[in-house]
């Protein structure tokens, strides 16, 4: 029974003195309710006069089809937005510093 403890507080002792570090994931930014996003359902307009005019405007994507809807794409400093048609389907944070762990940039 005491080699049972004595094993068991090693073990707790050696696991506190393990040093702690973190990273900061894309995943925890953009769940922070204090963010600023597009939400799906905004029009275009709506988007351009809230967020001012997109750094970048992606080509489309997609229509080649009538079941396949055409994408459009707008980027920011901070996030992407996807529409169909003139709505809000999609936002998604881009990475905020290149160590950052996230998702890959968009295709072009």
């Amino acid at each position: 029974m005491k080699a049972h403890l004595r094993a068991l507080s090693l073990l707790v002792l050696t696991s506190l003195g393990t040093p702690a570090w973190s990273e900061t994931l894309l995943v925890d930014r953009t769940r922070d309710p204090a963010s600023n996003l597009p939400v799906r359902g905004l029009t275009t307009a709506q988007v351009e006069a809230r967020f001012g005019a997109p750094a970048q405007r992606l080509e489309p994507r997609g229509g080649q089809k009538r079941q396949w809807p055409t994408i459009n794409r707008w980027v920011y400093p901070d996030f992407t937005v996807y529409f169909e048609k003139n709505k809000v389907i999609d936002v998604v944070a881009n990475k905020a510093s290149p160590n950052e762990v996230g998702p890959k940039p968009p295709i072009r």
